[in-house]
């Protein structure tokens, strides 16, 4: 495997643990694996501004890709950027309001527009929106928005994706499930595998270079764009088709354990 110039791994149920902490001496591994000359990315649906908050003593190392592919970053430069149509959200929001008990949620460049109905949400979004505006309306936002995402409290979005948003949506867009509770809506094309491509060209890196960790349904992009893809052990059975390896559960830091193995190769 020392063919491989870069590694990108998913972040939650991925590369975080169960209590969504990072593996224990994450920027001295980083940092190692830097000092080898191969890229580190972090591929996930949180937005960009939420990662550069979590990883803000060692973004200069660091690839981002943020709301499942819809924004990279590079080393603190944004190098691309996929908006979503004010009209086209706003009509997500309608559905989602009509159509499913869901919460919509408009992810923004800058913060994640919310109905203030739906601030008892308020602590369990902070997880994953460190930036949050609470509005009267939800159907007059208008805002720059990269991403569109619906959650659903009763855990059951797999259900609504095969039934209600997934029929109305998938065809003008793209559509992935991201946890029993999320269902994320974003521009035709984007997802974490097209992403890594983009960033693969921009720094001279071909696929069969990569190696990408993930769990779930929005890294299946992700694990088939690279040579070695990877699921943690925790992953569901229905995703085993999508990588040609297997490593230790999140919470035995089964990404790190790969990692360690290529820095032993060096």
């Amino acid at each position: 495997m020392k063919e491989v110039r870069l590694i990108a791994t998913d972040m939650d149920n991925t590369l975080l643990t169960s209590k969504g902490e990072l593996p224990p001496n994450f920027k001295q591994t980083v940092f190692d694996l830097v000092a080898t000359g191969r890229e580190f990315v972090i591929a996930s649906g949180r937005p960009l501004y939420t990662l550069k908050s979590i990883f803000y003593d060692c973004q200069d190392m660091l690839s981002l890709i943020g709301d499942n592919g819809a924004v990279i970053s590079h080393k603190g430069e944004l190098i691309d950027k996929r908006l979503l149509a004010v009209k086209d959200y706003q009509e997500m929001v309608h559905f989602v309001l009509n159509q499913t008990d869901g919460v919509p949620i408009i992810c923004g460049v800058d913060a994640a527009v919310i109905a203030k109905e739906h601030r008892e949400y308020e602590p369990y979004f902070r997880k994953f929106y460190s930036e949050m505006i609470f509005v009267d309306d939800l159907t007059t936002v208008d805002v720059s928005a990269n991403k569109f995402t619906i959650f659903f409290p009763n855990h059951d979005s797999t259900l609504h994706f095969e039934n209600v948003i997934g029929p109305a949506f998938s065809v003008r867009f793209s559509v992935a499930v991201s946890d029993v509770m999320w269902i994320d809506i974003m521009n035709v094309g984007v997802n974490k595998g097209v992403a890594l491509e983009t960033l693969g060209k921009y720094l001279e890196i071909s696929p069969a270079e990569m190696m990408a960790f993930g769990d779930t349904y929005n890294d299946i992009q992700m694990l088939q764009a690279v040579k070695y893809s990877y699921l943690v052990a925790n992953a569901g059975e229905e995703m085993r088709q999508y990588a040609k390896f297997e490593t230790a559960s999140n919470d035995e830091y089964g990404v790190f354990q790969v990692l360690h193995q290529l820095l032993d190769e060096e």
